[in-house]
């Protein structure tokens, strides 16, 4: 796993030198997900070994690499997994620019790194259905349009495109998932689906009384992240690369997840949830949706978890993290 903020071009070749036989287990891949704590420290790093990059002859890199043993890495590391990047949540954190540093400059450091290391490695870049904006109402495939509404969008959209120049430019093994949202207890609380299964499990063990949300309204493809790992799975075992919209196909509301998951904890939300404006977006997509045509005839994907399967399990899963903490089993907070 990549996560661009901490490792780049300098940091992989480094990596691949010292370590020839390190093996990235693509099948086992888990939900990851990387947070940055600061994001001046972040953007040092990212300047910082940016300079380096432009400082390194590609040569010696090259050479480097085949000094340590080509044919142990060829063999070694079969493919990496780029998910690492500033997600959605983060806008109200991060200033605009640092998307930009993060997402874009990240995902070019890592595809000039396998260039330069090993271009048979395979590289799967998580995209975002964030790309594709306002597409009123309709679902978006593969062919829609870019017309992102955040400064995160317009990252993953550049971050997308430039995949798909170096796939093209040097016949390299990049593809992308353009993942819809993909939702699992292992969701940061920044994300309105975690933050109410959080939230709901707290106020059934009264823990608190209220949850304060942003708009009700918006309505999301949300799909559980096991089946979308499992595609990114698919994506990478195939004999050319591609870029594949990975969604249910179906859309629903955040009220709609307020219902089930209240109601699977036996509680009406309607007496709990709070509209807080400072929790609504600029520019707020209303409605997403995803066509996953392409990936259900070619990689033979479906998702597995219904909607509101999803919505229980992650009610389940906080209210056992919840439960496990007030009995002492663990101590870190989730």
């Amino acid at each position: 796993l990549v996560d661009h903020a901490r490792h780049d071009l300098v940091v992989l070749v480094e990596l691949a030198v010292r370590v020839p036989a390190l093996a990235i287990d693509v099948h086992a891949f888990g939900v990851a997900r990387h947070h940055l704590h600061e994001a001046h420290a972040a953007l040092d790093q990212a300047a910082g070994a940016q300079q380096q990059r432009h400082e390194a002859e590609a040569e010696p890199a090259v050479e480097r690499g085949q000094q340590a043993g080509t044919g142990n890495l060829e063999r070694g590391i079969e493919a990496v997994i780029h998910g690492g990047a500033l997600h959605k949540p983060d806008i109200a954190r991060y200033p605009a620019q640092a998307f930009i540093d993060v997402n874009v400059t990240g995902t070019l450091n890592l595809l000039e790194a396998v260039r330069l290391v090993n271009p048979k490695i395979k590289i799967y870049n998580a995209g975002s259905s964030e790309i594709f904006g306002d597409t009123g109402g309709a679902a978006a495939n593969e062919a829609t349009a870019f017309r992102p509404r955040s400064p995160y969008g317009v990252a993953k959209a550049a971050a997308v495109s430039l995949v798909v120049n170096y796939r093209e430019s040097y016949r390299m093994f990049a593809c992308c998932g353009i993942l819809f949202n993909h939702e699992s207890p292992r969701r940061g609380l920044e994300f309105v689906t975690r933050k109410i299964s959080h939230g709901v499990a707290r106020i059934k063990l009264g823990l608190d009384t209220e949850l304060h949300l942003g708009n009700r309204d918006a309505q999301r493809d949300w799909g559980f992240a096991g089946d979308y790992v499992r595609a990114m799975w698919m994506m990478l075992q195939q004999d050319e690369p591609d870029d594949y919209v990975i969604a249910t196909g179906e859309t629903h509301s955040v009220k709609e997840f307020l219902e089930v998951a209240f109601g699977h904890a036996g509680l009406d939300w309607k007496k709990h949830v709070e509209i807080d404006p400072r929790y609504y977006r600029p520019a707020e997509v209303d409605l997403l949706i995803g066509d996953p045509a392409k990936a259900r005839k070619k990689l033979g994907w479906t998702p597995k978890v219904t909607f509101a399967e999803l919505a229980k399990l992650m009610v389940d899963a906080d209210m056992k993290t919840l439960q496990d903490q007030l009995a002492g089993k663990v101590n870190v907070a989730q």
